[in-house]
């Protein structure tokens, strides 16, 4: 596995729509596979395709530290209610704004098998999965916010334990 640059609002490709994947390759595995290494090491809750250049519709997703989704070819089947909160991404570095997401989202996807299946997402979860499946449409996030973008700043832990010493 290795880490993929990710890439930064202005470049182009983030602008365009992505292709279904059709077939699972070795080389579509190593780039999943990789996408996650990629989301870890930038403590990324998401990241899609796009966002390493690669024009395919997969996306992976951990919000809880534990579980990794990988979602190809996801389309959102039903959604209800309403959360608004503040939204960031890796391809827009130190910059939240505020988006009005769903609260609930019910997903179809395959897997990295290529398996089909359905996913309940709330809260986080569903904030998580239409911001990534935005991506593969090429919409970034900032398109969505309601108010300007404000700069923030995410300690690291070693940063917190010098500051406390």
């Amino acid at each position: 596995m290795a880490l993929r640059e990710i890439r930064i609002q202005g470049d182009p490709i983030l602008e365009k729509p992505s292709r279904p994947l059709e077939k699972m390759t070795p080389r579509m595995e190593t780039l999943i596979m990789d996408m996650i290494e990629t989301m870890e090491e930038a403590d990324g809750v998401g990241l899609a395709a796009p966002q390493v250049g690669v024009l395919r519709q997969i996306a992976v997703i951990n919000v809880d530290g534990e579980n990794t989704y990988v979602f190809i070819n996801p389309e959102i089947l039903e959604q209800e209610g309403e959360q608004t909160g503040d939204e960031g991404c890796l391809s827009v570095p130190g910059k939240v704004g505020t988006v009005t997401r769903p609260e609930r989202v019910r997903v179809r996807a395959l897997d990295i098998h290529m398996q089909p299946f359905e996913l309940e997402a709330e809260e986080l979860l569903a904030r998580a999965c239409c911001h990534e499946f935005d991506h593969l449409k090429g919409v970034i996030y900032t398109s969505k916010v309601s108010g300007p973008l404000r700069d923030v700043r995410y300690d690291t832990e070693e940063e917190s334990q010098e500051e406390e010493a």
